[in-house]
């Protein structure tokens, strides 16, 4: 990542991604396998947090970072400090949902460099994703970028320079972050410099992948992952990473618009949603359900 996209992503408050952040709610969970995809999107969580302040606590430090442009050492320093008062350090016997004990890694340098680095990429991506859609008529291809060094991921490398039109379902799921601590971003093309370099819509492949059995209940978990093949090679987000956060982000949001809608006068709601779905990107973001109901409602 060059200086500047380090800038961007770290060193300022870019709106569209502090309201991507603050527009989760927090979930406690016990291992990673129990939030997954759209759940990102709409939760903030991370394993082993059994008590919700300990969560809390990074939740906040996460979206203060975002806000205030905090570096990683800031962000690591100042919660450190925090989970350490708390207990929430280092390997320790604790008791799981089940209550057994069990010896596990909570707080730590690396651990905080990841959380950091993951919500940091998300927010950021989600918050390019609304950008790029506010301009699509002005740039309507996309063109995946890979850092490409020495710890670039294979899969990722092989999705760099390729340009697909920002409509094309492929973005659906290849929209990075596609792994915990991936760097890639994606930059919006114009008219003149995308039409001779687009793709043509690849096929689609989905595929289930066993994420291991819940340890408690002894039930298989599995997750979805789909992309596309490159020189025959399956091209993919890694589990838990099948959903594209900006756009899980923008249809949240337009699920809060029709609830409220809901809960008021038809009359009231049917004028608001009449000049709102005149906003393509509004309707685009709508769930079958949710069209369903506007569309109806606003036939009266």
């Amino acid at each position: 990542m060059n200086p500047e996209d380090i800038k961007a992503v770290f060193g300022m408050k870019p709106e569209a991604a502090v309201a991507y952040l603050k527009q989760k709610g927090i979930a406690v969970s016990w291992d990673w396998q129990d939030m997954l995809d759209d759940a990102h999107a709409t939760a903030f969580t991370v394993a082993k947090t059994a008590k919700m302040d300990v969560l809390s606590d990074i939740y906040s430090a996460v979206v203060d970072a975002a806000e205030q442009g905090r570096t990683l050492e800031e962000f690591s320093r100042e919660l450190a400090s925090v989970l350490q008062r708390k207990g929430w350090w280092g390997r320790q016997e604790v008791q799981n949902p089940e209550g057994e004990t069990q010896s596990v890694q909570l707080g730590s340098p690396h651990r905080l460099k990841t959380i950091y680095l993951t919500n940091m990429q998300s927010a950021y991506m989600a918050g390019r994703y609304a950008e790029m859609m506010d301009s699509i008529d002005t740039h309507p291809y996309w063109q995946y970028v890979a850092i490409n060094d020495s710890r670039t991921r294979d899969a990722h490398r092989m999705m760099h320079g390729r340009v697909y039109a920002a409509d094309d379902p492929v973005w659906n799921t290849l929209y990075p972050p596609l792994d915990y601590r991936c760097r890639c971003r994606v930059k919006p093309l114009s008219r003149s410099m995308g039409e001779n370099r687009v793709l043509p819509r690849p096929n689609l492949e989905s595929i289930t992948v066993d994420i291991g059995a819940n340890p408690y209940t002894g039930e298989e978990r599995y997750a979805q992952r789909t992309g596309i093949r490159i020189n025959n090679k399956f091209i993919a987000p890694n589990a838990g990473f099948n959903a594209n956060q900006g756009k899980s982000m923008l249809s949240r949001m337009a699920k809060i618009a029709v609830d409220k809608a809901q809960a008021t006068h038809p009359d009231i709601a049917r004028i608001t949603l009449k000049t709102m779905m005149g906003n393509d990107r509004f309707k685009n973001a709508l769930s079958t359900a949710s069209l369903t109901w506007v569309l109806k409602l606003l036939k009266g």
